[in-house]
């Protein structure tokens, strides 16, 4: 499949997990793919794997908390490459405590990564696209900003924001010809995961319908579709990819 041929697509999180699965894949439909990660040692590592199994990708140091570092890294893309077509917000970090444990410096951190970092995003990207009059923004939300998580106020309350921006940024930049739409991932089997203990996961696996917990590959499949002309009239949507777990 070449469903995303030259298309310039930037995917934030991208050394690792699912952003890496989601880099591998859209290389593999024939984009150019730019990792914006601060891990720099695992995003030149995605990279170089890229590149040597014959895909074209690069990687750039970016904090998206900080809008200075995402304007310039934009600038740069645009600069390097020609244009921007597709922004892949996948970067998100967890700081887990429950409410009465919970200190405004861990609330503050996720706020900052998982909300402000995917406005800081979208606002760089959306400048540029709305000029091309052609765009893709696809957010990752979760499918416990649908039920919420126990000792996760903090990383559901950003994702179940990032469901809000969605619509939002949707209706806005639909009639630039942008279309803007989010993916709500249930358990999936990332490296992080596969380190948690078997029962936990045995756990896990019996809320799931499937009777499985998904794959990167998973996540990164629907990213590619909501990226494609296959999906051109797909905007606002949030699409849980979770197994059924949300039934």
């Amino acid at each position: 499949m070449k469903g995303l041929n030259n298309k310039i697509a930037v995917i934030t999180g991208g050394a690792d997990g699912i952003g890496k699965a989601t880099a591998l894949r859209f290389a593999s439909e024939g984009a150019v793919v730019i990792i914006w990660d601060f891990n720099e040692e695992k995003g030149n590592q995605t990279a170089v794997e890229i590149v040597a199994s014959g895909g074209k990708a690069a990687f750039m140091k970016v904090n998206t908390a900080d809008f200075a570092q995402v304007e310039e890294a934009t600038r740069r893309v645009v600069a390097e490459f020609g244009k921007y077509d597709i922004l892949i917000n996948n970067a998100g970090i967890t700081r887990d405590a429950t409410l009465k444990k919970m200190t405004p410096d861990l609330w503050q951190q996720v706020i900052d990564v998982n909300l402000t970092g995917v406005f800081n995003c979208a606002k760089c990207a959306a400048d540029v696209m709305t000029e091309n009059g052609w765009g893709r923004i696809i957010n990752a939300s979760s499918v416990v900003a649908l039920y919420g998580n126990f000792g996760q106020t903090n990383y559901v309350a950003t994702k179940a924001g990032l469901i809000g921006m969605t619509k939002t940024m949707a209706k806005e930049l639909g009639k630039r010809g942008i279309t803007v739409n989010a993916v709500a991932p249930g358990f999936i089997l990332t490296e992080m995961v596969k380190k948690m203990p078997p029962e936990v996961l045995k756990s896990m696996e019996e809320k799931v319908p499937l009777r499985r917990l998904g794959q990167p590959e998973e996540i990164a499949a629907v990213y590619a579709f909501l990226a494609s002309d296959d999906a051109a009239y797909i905007n606002g949507a949030v699409i849980s990819a979770d197994g059924g777990i949300t039934i």
